[in-house]
């Protein structure tokens, strides 16, 4: 290793022109961390927020973007016995996945799944933490319930619909056009409502309403969710893309007796999110070595376009996820 390493780092706060090549020091592993040469970074809705200015990385985070990437473990940390060197791993990231190397907790790393190149396992720990966590520890979902997931055909959406088809829901899904519906039924969706055309709520109401339902919209959809859920039904919000402030009638929750949470990833403790990495090795990693489950990608940029990848993200054309080539 070097002393110094590419990266990509914001400037200021602004668009997706803001994000620029720059050299920095290398990363040196903390007790409990491992230093990984990165193959591929994923590219995620919050890198976007926080090249914007409104999410700040956690104190003792790197300022670098990026959220996931696989590589290799090229140092270890002291106390650092559950991985080795050389080991290909993918890893959740406190930040600095956007750089040739970054530091990481061992905990929050995950082995590459058989069969998958590092292309594919850069895009799993984002999602992959991001919906177990929600979808089944904060929600609860079992076998037979009603589930709608907004923005099926996110990187978020796409996992959501595989996991809560295999482990037996039924499955709605909205979308913003036709081949995105397509995209989400292809993957297990029974249903999926194009919201150009479609009126989700009415949909759902037909079908019974919806016992959970994952929303990183926001906005006037928060009130129309919980038009949309059954009695005693569960709204989890991870993202508010069209604002988090609107009035609700909360009268519709207590007598239909719903529940309302949310959470955000990043902020979590390191020990919470090793906790969701050893649930994902037990429940999630087997049907990954299996081929059941797997990441859609939408497309690949060079690191040195990362610009050009943030575009692509906020242009919501993309069908699955998009990922930075680092090394490899």
């Amino acid at each position: 290793m070097t002393e110094t390493m590419r990266a990509i780092e914001i400037t200021e706060p602004g668009g997706p022109e803001v994000l620029k090549p720059t050299t920095r020091p290398m990363p040196q592993p903390a007790a409990g961390q491992v230093v990984l040469k990165v193959a591929y970074a994923g590219v995620n809705r919050p890198d976007a927020l926080q090249r914007a200015g409104s999410y700040a990385p956690p104190p003792g985070a790197s300022d670098l973007p990026g959220l996931e990437a696989s590589g290799e473990v090229v140092a270890l940390g002291a106390g650092v016995d559950s991985l080795s060197l050389g080991d290909k791993v993918c890893a959740l990231l406190p930040g600095g996945g956007y750089a040739e190397y970054v530091a990481t907790p061992a905990a929050h790393c995950l082995p590459v799944p058989q069969g998958m190149d590092m292309k594919e396992a850069a895009c799993l720990p984002e999602t992959f933490f991001t919906v177990w966590s929600n979808v089944f520890q904060r929600g609860g979902l079992q076998a037979g319930e009603r589930f709608l997931v907004h923005g099926g055909s996110s990187g978020i959406g796409t996992t959501a619909i595989q996991l809560a088809h295999h482990f037996g829901a039924r499955v709605f899904a909205t979308a913003g056009s036709d081949a995105k519906c397509k995209a989400c039924t292809d993957l297990g969706a029974d249903r999926a409502i194009n919201y150009r055309d479609e009126d989700f709520v009415s949909v759902m109401k037909e079908e019974g309403g919806a016992n959970l339902i994952l929303d990183m919209v926001g906005g006037d959809y928060l009130p129309r969710n919980v038009k949309s859920l059954a009695e005693d039904g569960r709204l989890v919000q991870i993202a508010f893309l069209q604002g988090p402030k609107v009035e609700l009638n909360f009268a519709l929750v207590m007598v239909r007796r719903l529940t309302i949470t949310g959470s955000t990833l990043r902020p979590q403790s390191d020990l919470a999110k090793a906790r969701i990495a050893e649930s994902l090795r037990e429940k999630v990693w087997p049907l990954l070595d299996a081929g059941k489950v797997a990441p859609v990608m939408d497309s690949e940029f060079p690191m040195d376009q990362a610009a050009e990848a943030h575009a692509r993200m906020e242009s919501s054309g993309h069908i699955g996820k998009i990922v930075l080539k680092v090394s490899g």
